[in-house]
This record gives C-alpha cells, sequence and structure tokens, in this order.
C-alpha cells in the first residue's frame, strides 16, 4: 500500500460517520473515569503532603542545627607570645 492509498483510506475514515457503541459501555466508562480522577486527586494530594512534610523536617532541622554557623573549636590555640 503505497504513501497515497494510506492518506485517502485516513481520508475516508475521518470524513465518515464514527461507529455507534453499546449504550451499556457508558455506565462503565463513566465509573472508570471517575476512578482514574479520585485516584489522580488522591494521588496529587499525598505528594503534595509529602514535600510539606519534607521543607517542614527540613526547616525544623536547618533551626535546630544551625548548619550556616561556625562550629567552636575543640582545642584551644598554643599560647606563644608568654
Amino acid at each position: 500500500m503505497s504513501r497515497a492509498d494510506r492518506e485517502a483510506a485516513a481520508r475516508r475514515i475521518m470524513v465518515g460517520t464514527p461507529p455507534r457503541t453499546a449504550p451499556e459501555l457508558y455506565p462503565d466508562a463513566v465509573r472508570r473515569g471517575t476512578r482514574i480522577l479520585r485516584r489522580r486527586r488522591t494521588t496529587r494530594r499525598l505528594l503534595w503532603l509529602l514535600l510539606c512534610a519534607a521543607v517542614l523536617a527540613f526547616t525544623v532541622w536547618a533551626l535546630v542545627a544551625e548548619p550556616w554557623t561556625r562550629q567552636p573549636s575543640e582545642t584551644t590555640p598554643t599560647l606563644t607570645d608568654w
């Protein structure tokens, strides 16, 4: 099948009316779509909650550990000018 034949067949399919679907498929599709949307919403909320918990944990750690301050020296420098 050449490219022109494929394009012509695709045009015929697109111009024609779409096939009728069985009416009993509609409730199943709605139920599945609702379930998928609910799962996505729940996953999105859990990820936001995890992000907020991570930011809170980092903030608490930074306030307690104070990584921006210089640690005190463990030893005293030698005195040479006495």
